[in-house]
């Protein structure tokens, strides 16, 4: 795999905190669930930030990443990478220096990418629909 172009990764941290800030907005204002945030710069090369989402369904996963990658280009100018739009169970954003997976609750569940990534600092993955009423 080639490496990103300079056009690809910025090179001022105020234009990857820029991104960032659009795509937490973005699925803030699409009503993502259990949206967090693992800081990757200095921990790896791919990335500056990694943000995972969940929908509630495959409609909503879909509709979100869509939006996403069309502010991003629309606000920033640039140009998102994205994979798994047709199913939408798992979608991938790599718009740089912030990558952004989007999930349907029970795929999240299942690869659990926040234990993978955190390095130690994980956040417990949010439940299961009716899996907190079961555990109470």
């Amino acid at each position: 795999m080639a490496s990103a172009s300079p056009s690809y990764r910025a090179s001022e941290p105020d234009e990857v905190e820029a991104l960032h800030k659009l795509v937490l907005a973005s699925l803030d204002d699409d009503q993502a669930v259990d949206t967090i945030s693992i800081p990757l710069a200095g921990k790896s090369t791919i990335a500056d930030h990694m943000v995972i989402a969940s929908g509630r369904s495959t409609r909503q996963v879909a509709s979100m990443a869509q939006k996403l990658v069309e502010k991003i280009k629309g606000e920033l100018g640039r140009i998102a990478r994205i994979e798994g739009l047709p199913t939408a169970d798992w979608v991938l954003i790599d718009a740089g220096d912030v990558i952004v997976h989007l999930f349907r609750p029970e795929v999240r569940s299942f690869y659990n990418l926040e234990r993978m990534w955190a390095f130690g600092d994980a956040p417990t993955p949010p439940p299961l629909p009716g899996e907190a009423a079961a555990e109470a």
